[in-house]
């Protein structure tokens, strides 16, 4: 446990900072999931309408340093390769 008083803060802010970063990843797996989905199951359009909020979620994860700039990166380019992917094929 803390002892001084700025190793409390510091946990306190831990324990903030964590629970953000924790709702940051959760929002980009269920929007990720979410895309997926709606690809799979021919639904094309629906998937290109969430992609714009899925780019904004790694973005702003990324600027806040949740994940790295890289791998928002390829988060990005992964799911966009996988929906024009799947589009050609049908």
């Amino acid at each position: 446990m803390a002892i001084t008083k700025s190793a409390k803060k510091a946990l306190r802010q831990n324990i903030k900072r964590r629970q953000r970063n924790i709702q940051r990843k959760k929002r980009i797996k269920l929007l990720t999931k979410q895309i997926k989905k709606l690809v799979l199951e021919e639904k094309k359009e629906e998937a290109k309408k969430l992609l714009p909020q899925l780019y904004k979620a790694l973005d702003k994860a990324a600027k806040k340093g949740t994940i790295k700039k890289n791998t928002a990166s390829r988060k990005k380019s992964k799911i966009a390769l996988f929906i024009n992917k799947k589009i050609k094929e049908s």
